[in-house]
């Protein structure tokens, strides 16, 4: 069966294109639309249907943009009340693509709208499910996320309708079936993902915790429900534009790629209120960047930290970026709604710098000179990773303090005494250094390359627990 995987790994995504006699489906698109084009024109073909899963928390769909361009039919699951014309689906229908069928299985839980698409070849036999984020590699769907947008969707309830989805709808098909679900490793989408991002059903019965056939409901909801951790505050804002419509993408792109000199960059910063975001490498921005910017570089998760920590998507947003990527960041920030770009520094910080204009340096030191300093700074050591991280191995004495929530953590930072962060590799202190600079807390200092060439010293550390045994 023609089904191609494309996966997007700063989002940890994944959609799928399905093609048959010149027909092709889209499943759950991203926002950037033209690959998906391009690949069914190479294929000669026509896409005949945009299927979604449910409405999405981290990412904004392509849907609308893909029909608006192609004419392909939007395709929902039951329950789905989308604010734009499209198909609403009945359990059990089935939808035909070339020599291919697409049955719809109504799998609520993740959302109640949740759907996934049983793939049957030409030969009428079953060959894989599109489980979008009802069942992952090694985990399931979250169940926390609807609640956020329909207040009387407990997570206590939809993991009760999870429970039975899995066991009525999924569970009794094929042991040889392909799931191909829609993240892997790194989304916020669910707590213990796979690197992996497809697998066989009969194998994930036999590794994927949630699966365990002697599992009551009542040990599902409690384990599901364990060690979750809220979830970023931009997802309920993506529901809503998935829900209700959005922006054309190509005006975003026209409106955001707005070239300002350096004078004319800081008075927009000023009469807007804009976030100063700095996408540049972690090692230019401790060299020089603008007071105040915050700094969450290109090269890493980038559209997951900018909706984890600026949260709001209609923030006013002015880039500090190379001229060569700047449409490749609006695109990233475009993924996860954030459409209000007001221009970009034009000359990028080099410009800034060569005008006389002020600017700021971040204080950072290597592993080994913070090993001299240990014995005398380590009650002011944070670590900025994620809990999970922490607890399986960290520097003695230090305090944790994930980035992920780092608003929460303000008042543990002390004020009148250097402080040092520290992360896995370097980038993500760099994040948090920067927010705490942008708030006027400016005795911080950064510990390049992180944990990782922490472990090289003489630093005492903690002994490893494995993350499989933490709870």
């Amino acid at each position: 069966m023609k089904i191609e995987q494309i996966y997007t790994g700063c989002l940890a995504h994944a959609a799928y294109y399905v093609e048959s006699k010149g027909e092709a489906a889209i499943f759950d698109p991203l926002r950037e639309v033209q690959p998906y084009i391009n690949k069914a024109k190479a294929d000669n073909a026509k896409i005949k249907y945009v299927f979604e899963t449910h409405f999405h928390a981290d990412f904004v769909s392509g849907h609308l943009d893909l029909k608006k361009k192609t004419g392909a039919d939007i395709v929902f699951g039951p329950t789905a009340k989308p604010s734009y014309e499209a198909l609403v689906a009945e359990d059990g229908e089935i939808f035909q693509l070339g020599d291919y069928k697409i049955k719809v299985l109504h799998t609520p839980g993740h959302t109640m709208e949740s759907t996934t698409y049983l793939l049957i070849d030409e030969n009428d036999e079953e060959h894989g499910l599109i489980t979008g984020d009802t069942l992952f590699i090694g985990d399931v769907g979250r169940p926390d996320l609807a609640q956020k947008v329909i207040e009387e969707l407990t997570p206590e309830l939809l993991a009760s309708h999870l429970y039975d989805s899995l066991r009525n709808k999924i569970m009794p098909l094929s042991d040889d079936l392909i799931i191909y679900p829609n993240h892997g490793a790194g989304s916020a989408c669910g707590k213990n993902m796979s690197k992996e991002t497809t697998d066989t059903l009969g194998h994930q019965k036999k590794v994927n915790y949630a699966l365990r056939a002697d599992m009551t409901k009542e040990e599902f909801i409690k384990e599901l429900l364990d060690g979750l951790t809220a979830p970023p505050g931009y997802f309920p804002q993506n529901v809503l534009m998935n829900i209700q419509g959005y922006e054309n993408l190509d005006k975003v792109m026209a409106k955001s790629q707005n070239p300002l000199s350096p004078k004319a960059f800081e008075v927009a910063a000023n009469e807007t209120d804009a976030v100063v975001l700095d996408v540049r490498s972690a090692a230019e921005f401790v060299k020089g960047h603008i007071p105040r910017s915050i700094f969450i570089g290109i090269d890493g998760s980038f559209a997951q930290w900018v909706g984890a920590l600026i949260v709001d998507v209609t923030q006013p947003i002015l880039l500090v970026t190379s001229e060569d990527r700047k449409e490749e960041v609006i695109t990233r920030l475009s993924r996860v709604g954030f459409d209000n770009v007001q221009g970009y520094l034009e000359g990028s910080f080099e410009a800034w710098k060569n005008e006389g204009m002020e600017y700021d340096t971040l204080n950072s030191i290597d592993a080994e000179e913070l090993e001299k300093r240990y014995s005398k700074v380590n009650r002011f050591i944070f670590d900025v990773r994620r809990e999970g991280e922490y607890k399986a191995e960290q520097v003695e004495g230090a305090i944790l303090t994930p980035l992920d929530y780092l608003n929460d953590h303000l008042s543990e930072f002390p004020d009148d005494s250097t402080f040092y962060l520290y992360c896995a590799g370097g980038y993500r202190s760099v994040i948090a250094a920067s927010i705490l600079k942008s708030r006027g807390i400016h005795n911080v200092i950064n510990v390049a390359g992180g944990y990782g060439a922490i472990r090289k010293t003489r630093i005492p550390i903690t002994d490893y627990v494995c993350p499989s045994t933490l709870k």
